[in-house]
Order: C-alpha cells, then structure tokens, then sequence
C-alpha cells in the first residue's frame, strides 16, 4: 500500500505550499523532492530499497519566515505522521527532561491515532447501523422466545401467539426504525448503557523512562474489569456514542497498531525545531552542561537505531528528520560533526521583505486579513482594509523588525492587534456598526506614536 499520492509531483507540492507560504523557494523545493523520493524509494525494487537513505534537512533561517509551517503543511499534504518537537524540551540521559526516543513513542502514538480514525472512517455505516439496533432495542425491546415445553397443544398455541407478538414487534421496530431514520425522534432522551472510561493511574518511572508509566496503566486497567455506567441523552447524542462505541469494538487493534508502525517507518516525520539551542557555541560557557549530550542522544535516532514502544519496535532508518533553527548566536558548524553529516541537505530562508508581507497579508488562504474578517463578521460587521492601510502595516512591520527584533511574520499579529484593539473591544456592545473601513489614515494615528518610541515599541510591536 502507497501511504504517499504518487501523482503529487515536486512541482505540485510546491505550488500547494504556495497557497499558505510566502517566497521561501528553496525552502519549498527542497522538501518537495524529500517528499517525492518517499514516494520514488517505495517503488524501487525491493533489494535496493532499504539501501536508499532519507535527505535529511537543515532549515535555517529567522523566527517567523515560516520554518515551521512549511514542515506542518507538508505532513499534511503526504498525509503522514508527523511530529514537532522542540530540541530545547530534551535533555541528555541522566539530567531532568525527555530523553529522545520519546519523539519516535509520541509519533507511533499519532500514526496509531491517525490509522484508528481511518479504520472507523471504512467501518462506520455498519457502526451506525448496530447503534441504531441498539437505540431501538431500548425504545422497542425484541420479544423474547420461550422454550418449548412437553405439552403439544399449548405448545402449538404459544407459539402461535409468540409468531404474532413476533411479527407485531418487527412491524413497530420497523415503523421506529424509519422514524430515527428520519430524525423526527432526535430531541427525545433515552437512557443507556455506555462503557466508562478507564480510571487513569498515575505511575512514576525511573527518569528517561516516560513510557513506562503509560505501560503500566494499561496493565493494571486491562486487568479490572469494563465498567458500564449510565447515560441519559437525546437521541441524536446517543446515536454517535454509540456509534463510537461499536465502531471501536469492529476494529482490530493488533492490524491498527502493525499498520502504524509501518506508517511510522516508512513515511513518518519529525521536525525538531529550536536545534541551534543544543548547539554549543565556542563562546557559551554556562550551566547547559547537557546541550552536546542532547546531540549525541539524537545521533543514533537519526542515523537509523531501534526504539521500544508499546506497540512494538520501531526502526528510525526511514524517517525524515527536518531541523530547523535561526542559528543567531552559534552555527550550524558548531553541531557536532556526526550529526551534521546526518543532515546533508541544508537551505537558508530569507529575512521577509516588505513586498513579502503585503503577500503574506492578502494571499494565503489563512491570510491574516480574512481570518480578522472573518472573526468580525460574527458580530455581524464587515470590515475592509484599503491597499494603502495593507501598505502601511507592511512597512510599519519591516521597519520595526530592521529596528527592535526581527520576528518575521509574527510582527503583524502584534501590529493587527494594536490596530484592531479597539473596535475588538468594543464591539458588539459600546459600537452599533455594521462596517469598518481601514485606511492609511487609521493605520498611521494608531502605529505613529508606537513606532517613532523605539523604547514602547519594543513592547508593544
């Protein structure tokens, strides 16, 4: 089975990239072919397919030019598992913190999550049917049978009666049934059984062993006995409880979890963000002895190594590991050798311009604009930004990253915020309005006085 879509091409991945990222080309490219040489090595003949290594990559670039989304948006794209991590989280054994094979359980976690939800998604109509069985046996319960007694003559009578009662019952199930089909009986309550979920127990394992409470949870909640407990809700609640329920009891968990693992190992991936923090710089002399030793924890998982989980092994030779770092105080050189030959691929982002902000205003389909928009026009009120106000947010955003702190694109949340704060306050209650204009005008008496005090810009922009 393809896990991939072999007829998304690089050029493709980039272009829906596009629609949610601004410039960054390279960036694009270069994990536009790490997805597509997914897809190439998985139908390469067998003997040489193992052999054929992921191109890890390295993202370097400033907070804010979209390190980050480029990986979301690209699992989401591959339909992949995929995790993000944060380097600075982990700790090298022996210290406080997550040891680095928890990234690999967390995965395997998401991937069984992911082929769960799908499994339900392929069992659902019947699911549905079996709820609605159960819905009508409360409403309607089914006419028992009795055994058949010595005596013919009564015998022959009861049952006589027990086919009529019979076949009254189905006529009243059926006429129910088309009922809760119809959804006329949504609103009425029903009261039923549900199982309950198990009571977690909370264990402390040894450190760097953060699985093994999980583990033992399960052991100890596997052993007690289901419990069922009561519900009482409408009709159209109990449905999709139910639902749930029995689509859960149609899966095979064993073939979800074997399925995940095979996810995890041929398609999974892992963005390790902020890896510039557990570079240690020739300068940097301080209390984070365990920086280096994070790295050398890291090596063997992205070299290919065996991590346990609890739903089995799970090799690490074919994930794709993406890092990413602004790298401002040390280097990518400053990683230790072994683990940069691990990362082959690296690619600079670009510091966003003015231009680049104007895009990042207007063009992706979560623009920051429509989603303002949006959020408005549920209070009924629909606001419009002219060019020359987008203009001046985008050279408001440019100036003050080149003079306090280069953020990237998180600068407009701030300044949006800023411009927008009063009419988010004061509707719908203090302003009986049903449309707003934003001109340059508005833009400059809100952002002038903030951007010319360098020292109020550096907390408030």
């Amino acid at each position: 089975m393809k896990y991939l879509n072999g007829n998304l091409t690089p050029s493709q991945t980039v272009a829906e990239l596009d629609k949610y990222i601004i410039g960054q080309n390279d960036a694009k490219r270069a994990v536009a072919i790490a997805l597509r040489n997914r897809w190439r090595r998985q139908n390469v003949e067998e003997n040489l397919r193992d052999e054929i290594m992921p191109n890890n990559i390295i993202l370097i670039g400033p907070t804010g030019v979209g390190k980050t989304e480029i990986a979301r948006r690209l699992a989401k794209l591959s339909n992949a598992p995929f995790i993000k991590v944060e380097a600075s989280k982990f700790t090298e054994v022996g210290y406080v913190g997550r040891d680095v094979e928890s990234m690999i359980r967390d995965l395997t976690d998401i991937a069984v999550n992911m082929v769960n939800t799908e499994k339900k998604e392929e069992v659902k109509e019947k699911a549905n049917h079996l709820a609605e069985e159960r819905i009508l046996d409360i409403l309607i319960p089914p006419v028992k049978k009795v055994v058949a007694s010595n005596n013919e003559s009564t015998n022959d009578e009861n049952s006589e009666e027990i086919n009529n009662e019979s076949l009254q019952n189905e006529k009243t199930r059926e006429w129910m049934r088309e009922k809760l089909k119809s959804g006329t009986m949504d609103e009425k309550m029903i009261e039923f059984d549900i199982s309950a979920p198990s009571v977690g127990v909370q264990v402390m394992g040894p450190m760097g062993m953060d699985d093994m409470g999980m583990n033992i949870q399960e052991i100890v909640s596997s052993m007690m006995p289901k419990k069922k407990k009561k519900r009482k809700t409408t009709i159209e609640n109990a449905r999709k409880l139910l639902s749930q329920e029995e689509a859960q009891k149609l899966i095979d968990m064993d073939a979800v979890q074997t399925e995940a693992i095979k996810r995890v190992q041929e398609t999974g991936m892992v963005f390790i963000d902020e890896i510039d923090k557990v570079a240690g710089s020739t300068e940097s002399r301080g209390p984070d002895v365990s920086r280096e030793g994070v790295q050398r924890d890291l090596l063997p998982i992205v070299e290919g190594s065996t991590v346990n989980t609890k739903y089995g092994t799970v090799k690490t030779d074919h994930i794709l590991f993406i890092a990413s770092g602004a790298f401002h105080i040390s280097k990518p050189s400053d990683l230790i050798p072994e683990l940069q030959g691990r990362f082959p691929i690296r690619v600079e982002l670009k510091s966003l311009t003015e231009e680049d902000f104007i895009k990042i205003l207007t063009i992706p389909e979560n623009a920051l604009l429509k989603q303002y928009a949006a959020l408005l026009k549920t209070e009924g009120v629909d606001v419009e930004f002219s060019d020359e106000a987008i203009s001046e947010v985008a050279r408001t955003a440019a100036y003050v990253n080149e003079e306090v702190e280069n953020i990237g694109a998180r600068r407009l949340h701030t300044i949006l915020t800023t411009l927008l704060e009063d009419i988010l306050f004061d509707l719908p209650d203090k302003m009986d309005i049903k449309y707003i204009n934003i001109d340059k005008a508005l833009v400059n008496e809100k952002l002038d006085a903030i951007v010319k005090n360098r020292d109020l810009s550096k907390y408030i922009l």
